[in-house]
């Protein structure tokens, strides 16, 4: 029986409570005691970059310098193909409001266009930093294939997810069980590549 990992405390740049519980259940194998970056007064990093990879890396940076501690940070957002990738990055602020402003701008949008120009995927960058001045930080990145729906539909989930049409199963993200929907999502698969990429370390 192989001997416990050592436990290395790590920042989430987030302080976002369902992330904070399933990164630290796929992380936990590998001795990471993952803590929000509000247990270490971090402020909110302000998101200046062009990509969804240069967010993560400020987010995993900003926690890492004000905590001194290895830091993760994720970015992630909705792609919509005809709006050639809109929302994306600014998926979170598309509105200027929430979920339901957001899901509401998109279907205006997109209008009456037919389903099989409704394309569509999630990504997720999850960035791991040592410290601030890492000049290698660990990317991971990770999608999810789906179309948009004309409305919402199903009660689970958040964001785009009641809009997000996962082909293979028929349904919206939103009416997924969680089980299942942390085995498909873009950050399930981020998640899975970063704890490979950790394990290797």
């Amino acid at each position: 029986m192989p001997a416990p990992a050592p436990t290395q405390t790590v920042v989430l740049a987030s302080d976002n409570a369902g992330k904070l519980r399933e990164l630290s259940e796929v992380l936990a194998p590998l001795g990471v005691m993952l803590k929000p970056q509000s247990d270490f007064n971090v402020p909110e990093a302000d998101e200046t970059g062009l990509s969804f990879v240069e967010n993560a890396i400020l987010k995993a940076r900003a926690a890492a310098s004000h905590s001194g501690l290895p830091a993760i940070a994720d970015d992630s957002g909705l792609e919509v193909d005809y709006l050639k990738g809109a929302p994306g990055i600014y998926s979170a602020r598309y509105s200027g409001g929430g979920d339901t402003a957001n899901n509401a701008r998109l279907l205006k949008a997109l209008g009456a266009l037919p389903a099989a120009q409704r394309s569509a995927r999630f990504q997720c960058v999850l960035v791991f930093m040592r410290h601030d001045l890492d000049p290698t930080p660990l990317v991971c990145q990770a999608s999810w294939e789906g179309t948009i729906l004309f409305e919402p539909r199903g009660e689970n989930g958040f964001g785009y997810d009641p809009l997000f049409y996962v082909p293979g199963h028929q349904c919206s993200s939103a009416e997924l069980p969680r089980e299942i929907k942390n085995q498909l999502s873009h950050r399930a698969k981020a998640s899975a590549l970063l704890f490979e990429a950790l394990r290797q370390r």
